[in-house]
């Protein structure tokens, strides 16, 4: 869309109102209005905010940011009022003399794919697969069912809340492939088609508000927290990733037997080379690192696979039917409360390393490695992902790879924000240290 067919939208649709829509660099949604009478002028010349208290952000003393919107993500809102209703536009952060602003995380996106541009390729598509838990309220993990993956019966208590998700969703432009209920006691899963990675990493965004607006609306709390429940499966976000030549898939190759092109094997050697310091861009939160642990299905050991889930990376065997899903890498890693322009953009930096190092690519590993000793991955080279956000952290603050990503600035930033959450963590005493330690030390 252009600025004058959202403009003739608004009229058409009764919008009296519009929300701009960015982030900050730990992926938290930011947002301000404009009546509609002042849109086109934000399409101009765009909207002066202050940036000062936006995580991530300018200090007060260089705080002023303009926030332009960008025609193509406008939507109304369905979850407000369809009279005099509301919509929304994401923005591009820039300065005041107009450059694009070097902390905006969409910015990082967009730098990202002008590099895969650059090498060649037309462009970087991305498929979700987004968990979440539904609980009874904010106050405490308390599930609304102990239904498992796939039920369907009783005890899936909120079937007709993620369909009502659903609508909300695709009313916003957002396709949807499927949904169901995971293996976790109230845990949902709701899959997007695949998409550019901006537009997918608009999408997660969108994805993330429309649950929880939907869950509230019925009385209920959806969260997208990693690990809430300590006996049951996290939440993850497994990722698809291809990227597109003269249209195509450039990773298949229908007559490799892993259906891989070269490129393909490059990217995803790119990707496992630079795993480990890879991971603070797709699990940056204390609690991720309580999902990845060995037994709850989230695969913690940097290795692919075609079969084995419990690989980080997998490429997935196909039917006699080949279609475009075809040599499509699933990334299944990454969870759902991760910044997505961040994460996206160190995932595709990472791929287009290995192609342009023509990194080769190890053999896959189909045995279940979570049945591996400790000694027998050394033997087999198979190394993990860090176990904790402060190894993360230290991993990142030293990675060349993601200092060129996110650019000095919001690398600096989010190593110093994601320390102080690490050290804050550290520094607790626990209900398991009181309860193990106290009556006997």
């Amino acid at each position: 869309m252009e600025p004058s067919d959202v403009l003739r939208e608004v009229q058409e649709r009764d919008v009296r109102f519009v929300r701009l829509w960015f982030t900050d660099i730990l992926g938290h949604l930011k947002s301000f209005s404009l009546p509609v009478g002042d849109l086109e002028a934000a399409f101009t010349q765009g909207v002066r905010f202050d940036g000062s208290s936006i995580t991530g952000f300018n200090p007060v003393e260089e705080s002023d940011m303009v926030a332009v919107p960008d025609p193509s993500t406008f939507a109304v809102l369905p979850y407000r009022p369809q009279e005099q209703a509301v919509a929304r536009l994401f923005c591009d952060i820039r300065t005041l003399a107009g450059a694009p602003y070097e902390g905006d995380p969409r910015y990082v996106l967009r730098r990202a794919e002008e590099r895969a541009r650059g090498l060649g390729f037309d462009g970087f598509q991305v498929g979700t697969e987004l968990e979440f838990f539904y609980f009874k309220n904010a106050d405490a993990p308390e599930p609304l069912d102990r239904g498992g993956y796939f039920d369907l019966t009783t005890l899936d208590a909120a079937s007709d809340v993620r369909r009502a998700t659903i609508l909300a969703l695709e009313q916003m432009g957002i396709q949807v492939e499927s949904t169901h209920h995971e293996s976790g006691p109230s845990q949902h899963e709701i899959d997007m088609r695949q998409a550019d990675a901006l537009q997918m990493a608009d999408h997660v965004m969108t994805y993330r508000t429309v649950v929880k607006e939907i869950a509230h609306a019925h009385g209920w709390y959806a969260t997208f927290m990693p690990k809430p429940l300590m006996d049951s499966n996290g939440s993850g976000m497994h990722t698809h990733l291809m990227l597109m030549r003269d249209g195509r898939n450039a990773f298949l190759n229908v007559a490799d037997p892993q259906l891989l092109s070269e490129d393909g094997r490059r990217f995803c050697a790119g990707v496992l080379r630079h795993a480990r310091e890879l991971c603070l861009s797709f699990a940056q939160w204390v609690n991720s690192y309580k999902r990845l642990v060995p037994g709850y299905e989230a695969p913690v050991y940097v290795a692919w696979s075609q079969r084995n889930r419990s690989a980080m990376l997998r490429v997935p065997q196909q039917g006699p039917v080949r279609d475009a899903s075809a040599a499509r890498p699933e990334l299944r890693s990454p969870d759902p409360a991760c910044n997505p322009y961040l994460a996206f953009a160190a995932i595709l930096h990472a791929g287009l390393d290995g192609i342009e190092h023509r990194m080769p690519l190890p053999e896959p590993m189909e045995m279940n490695l979570y049945h591996l000793t400790h000694e027998e991955r050394l033997r087999e080279g198979i190394e993990a992902l860090p176990e904790t956000l402060g190894e993360a952290v230290e991993l990142a603050a030293a990675s060349e790879l993601l200092l060129t990503a996110f650019g000095e600035h919001i690398h600096s930033r989010l190593i110093d924000i994601k320390r102080g959450e690490w050290e804050e963590y550290r520094s607790q005493v626990s209900g398991f240290e009181i309860d193990r330690l106290l009556p006997i030390l």
